[in-house]
Parts: structure tokens; sequence; C-alpha cells
């Protein structure tokens, strides 16, 4: 059965779309036409733009393209999402958002002490991780799923441990602590080696465990939330596999497996620019490497 019996409205999320060009609009008066208006502003990089638009692409596909309504159908879709979501777009965003921005946020003292104790290396991985680990347990899931404002508070939540996350290794704001070199390499495969749990549950599942994707009545519960109102009692669907030929555990492992091979081809590549950056500047900047490492020690001590 075709998708497009749900709507237009459905599919491609014109709100949606309208916030996100209103959110790019921002963008560019405040880089560009108010950027006067900040203390110590220089010129937006194409490539800082070029990462924040991405960003934007992104997180129209996932959440407001056909990809969002197949991710209520398919599990594997969901994850898939859930990949692009939280280890790609969240780091395109921090790199995006040029730091005299940035600065403005952390000018702010309790906004200020509240990033700096999430952004902690060790925080920031146990919040991702135990976040990531509760939004795929089964009883979590289902119940977030038959609700729109639980869906939405974590799903912000969820991005938001991402951007946590991705703060110590992507940010480049002078006076923050940043990790650098082999400690980013290490941090970065810590995390991925804390998502494996949750991915191998899921992989290695034999039976359905998502009632959201596997039953037709918590299915159609679920659709109900992100559709228009009126729009399923008009059709006569049953359940997801109206639309797919693939049993529901197949399409859970497959979930499973589609995540945890995005993580680990997305941690290479970083994990390749890392090295490659550590190494230029290790025989480049010693001097200078060492002197930048004494302020970040002292930084965290005094942020600790």
């Amino acid at each position: 059965m075709p998708l497009s019996i749900f709507g237009f409205r459905a599919l491609w999320s014109p709100y949606f779309f309208l916030s996100l060009v209103v959110l790019t609009i921002l963008y560019f008066l405040l880089t560009k036409k108010w950027r006067s208006k900040f203390e110590g502003t220089e010129p937006v990089t194409t490539k800082q733009t070029a990462l924040f638009i991405s960003a934007v692409v992104l997180l129209y596909i996932v959440k407001g393209s056909p990809m969002d309504l197949m991710g209520h159908i398919l599990f594997s879709v969901h994850m898939a999402q859930m990949a692009i979501l939280l280890l790609m777009i969240a780091p395109l965003f921090i790199m995006g958002v040029p730091n005299f921005i940035w600065k403005k946020i952390f000018s702010y003292p309790k906004l200020a002490a509240v990033i700096h104790f999430f952004t902690k290396p060790v925080i920031s991985l146990m919040l991702f991780t135990l976040m990531f680990s509760m939004n795929h347990y089964p009883l979590v899931l289902d119940t977030i799923k038959l609700s729109f404002t639980l869906h939405t508070l974590f799903t912000l939540t969820l991005f938001l441990s991402a951007l946590f996350l991705w703060w110590p290794i992507f940010n480049t704001l002078p006076g923050e602590p940043q990790l650098h070199g082999l400690k980013k390499i290490g941090y970065v495969i810590l995390s991925a080696i804390l998502l494996t749990p949750a991915c191998s549950l899921i992989i290695f599942a034999d039976v359905p465990v998502y009632a959201t994707y596997a039953s037709g009545e918590a299915w159609l519960q679920a659709m109900a939330l992100c559709v228009p109102a009126g729009t399923l009692s008009g059709l006569s669907i049953s359940g997801p596999e109206l639309f797919t030929n693939m049993p529901a555990v197949y399409d859970q492992q497959l979930g499973g497996i589609i995540m945890k091979v995005m993580q680990e081809l997305l941690y290479v590549f970083i994990i390749g620019k890392i090295f490659i950056t550590w190494y230029r500047d290790e025989q480049n900047n010693a001097d200078e490497i060492t002197r930048q490492d004494l302020i970040n020690r002292k930084n965290l001590s005094v942020h600790g």
C-alpha cells in the first residue's frame, strides 16, 4: 500500500518545513546582518554556513520528509533516523554555529554552569548512553510513541544529550575545556563501546519486543499521532504489514544493525579526522599544544 494514502501533510510536514526556514533565516540574520551587535565577532566562514545548512537539510529529511512517516512503520527506518539525528546532525550543528553566538550563550552564568556540568566527558558519555538506552527500552519506546508530548520531550532531551556528547570533541570556543589528540580518540571509542549493549540486545532479540511496531492496535494508536486527525478513520488499514513484507522481528534486528553499522562508520571517519589533525598539530605546533593543554587543565579544575 502506498504512503500517499496518508496525505501531503503527513508525508512532508509543511509546518515543520516552515519552522526550519525561519530558523535558517534567523541564522543568516545573526551571522550576517546583526553580527555587529555581538562582541568579538569575526566573519562566518563558508564552511560553517555549509555545515549549518547541512544540519538543517538532514533534520528535515529525518523529521519532516516521508522518512519520518516510515520511521513510525518500520523500526529499521526509525534507527536510521536516530543515527543521523544523534551522530551527524548534532555535531554539524555545533560546528555550524559560530563562536560569537556560543560565547553569547555562555555569557549567562547559570546556563553556562549547566552546560559545563553536562559536557564534562564522563557525564556526557553516561548521559547520552542512558538516554539512548532508555529510549530503546521496549516499555519506554512504546509509551512515548503513544504520547505526542512525551515523544517530543524525549526526542529533544535525547538530541540535547547528543550535543553534550559531541561538545568536547567539536567545540572550538576559546577558554572552554576541550579534549585534544588521543584523548578525543579514546572518548569516541568509549562512546562506541557504551552503546554496544543496547544495540546488541535489539540485534539478538528473537521475538518482536516493540508493540508499536508489531501489534496492529498499538501501531494504529502510534500512527494517529503523526498523521492529521481523521486520516486513519477513513482508511482500511490494520497494521504495518500492509506496507512491508518484512516480519517485525527481522525489521527489529535490521534496525539494531543499521544503528551499529552507521555508528561505526561515522566514528571511524571522525577518529581518522582527529588522528590526522592531531598528527599535523603535533608536528607543527608542539609548544603551543603543551601551553593550551595546561590552560585546559586549569579550566577543567575551575569548572569542576
